[in-house]
């Protein structure tokens, strides 16, 4: 049990930072058959991206890779606020719920990204996540401004 008060959001930290593993392991898991199939040499490859794979790879894999990038953009504030929060000892209450709404929202995401890439239901749960992200972040500027 987490001991400090306010400390409680260090959870759905851990959980988002564990699901973006779960992600790299996924993406490679599909990445690595995909590229062998597709007879993508690597050793004598130098420079590139892993967009670069877009034209060479089925778009299924991709939408995984993509995913997995995406979990290093927003979600880099979301632990910014939530460590921010946790320091304050104001991560409980409305902050923790904010958090887990964000965290769960991103799972959604990803999960639709990854499997059936609809947008418009892509792009639903990336706007109701970066509604619970600017919550936490207006928590986070008024804790720290009435500390």
């Amino acid at each position: 049990m987490l001991g400090a008060v306010g400390m409680e959001i260090l959870r759905p930290v851990a959980v988002l930072a564990g699901w973006t593993m779960v992600m790299w392991l996924w993406m490679y898991a599909t990445r690595i058959p995909a590229m062998q199939q597709a007879k993508v040499d690597i050793a004598g490859k130098v420079g590139g991206t892993g967009k670069d794979l877009d034209a060479v790879l089925p778009p299924q894999v991709q939408w995984i890779s993509h995913n997995y990038n995406h979990l290093h953009e927003a979600p880099t504030v979301f632990y910014a606020v939530a460590l921010t929060l946790a320091f304050l000892g104001q991560g409980g209450g409305w902050a923790l719920i904010a958090a887990w709404l964000y965290v769960g929202l991103r799972i959604a995401h990803s999960l639709q990204q990854g499997l059936s890439n609809r947008v418009v239901v892509r792009f639903g749960l990336f706007a109701l996540s970066s509604f619970a992200l600017m919550v936490l972040v207006a928590m986070t500027i008024i804790a720290v401004f009435s500390a």
